[in-house]
């Protein structure tokens, strides 16, 4: 039928429960940044979700898990964020006229650099009072929950991307005699999503906007 100038037809409710089924043990997810490569994320997901039994992408960057059985659902959508090469896997749960489209994201978690670290530091509750400073504190990697590796410290955050991403940070160390020692350690950020300024949003740069793009073109 035609209703405003638009096509409009309707299924029925047998067609898309049908559909729905199809799907139902399916997890979509997409990355903010470049696209990997389809065979290093196939070998990662089969390596970290035995239940993962296909992965297909998208050319758009959208990447379809599907497992035996429903229970993936609550599997790979646990213990996370996940992230992949640096970059976060972004989930975006399927469901009945899922829509693929990349959501505006203003937090991401990342991977952190923490140099000249003062050495009573390195525990727990000294890293992540720390990382505390740069964004929420997630979790290190096993290097530095080991304390192998004591030129930086690695821990995981989820950063609020439209704050200023800082270069360094104050440690306050406390004394006996009840005063207090500055201590430099710098920030390096292993992975940054590009992040565009026209519409302040991440997953691509200004000069790659779609609304810049759109906005451009000349009239016909």
């Amino acid at each position: 039928m035609i209703q405003n100038n638009e096509v409009i037809v309707r299924s029925t409710l047998e067609m898309s429960r049908e559909g729905a089924c199809r799907w139902a043990s399916t997890a979509v997810r997409y990355f903010l940044g470049r696209k990997p490569y389809f065979h290093h994320l196939n070998e990662f997901v089969r390596s970290t979700w035995p239940a993962v039994m296909e992965v297909t992408a998208t050319l758009h960057g959208f990447y379809f898990f599907s497992v035996q059985n429903s229970c993936y659902n609550g599997g790979s959508n646990r213990g996370g964020p996940w992230l992949f090469q640096g970059q976060p896997i972004i989930l975006q749960q399927w469901e009945p006229g899922l829509a693929l489209r990349k959501h505006k994201h203003t937090q991401v978690p990342v991977w952190v650099w923490l140099k000249h670290l003062p050495v009573e530091f390195w525990t727990d509750a000294g890293l992540s009072t720390v990382a505390s400073g740069i964004g929420r504190p997630l979790y290190q990697d096993t290097i530095t929950r080991a304390c192998t590796r004591l030129d930086f410290a690695r821990v995981c955050v989820m950063l609020d991307i439209s704050s200023i991403l800082l270069k360094h940070i104050v440690v306050m160390i406390p004394k006996a005699d009840g005063g207090e020692v500055p201590c430099r350690v710098d920030v390096e950020y292993e992975w940054l999503p590009p992040k565009c300024t026209a519409c302040n949003s991440l997953g691509h740069r200004t000069k790659e906007c779609p609304s810049l793009n759109r906005s451009s073109k000349p009239p016909v």
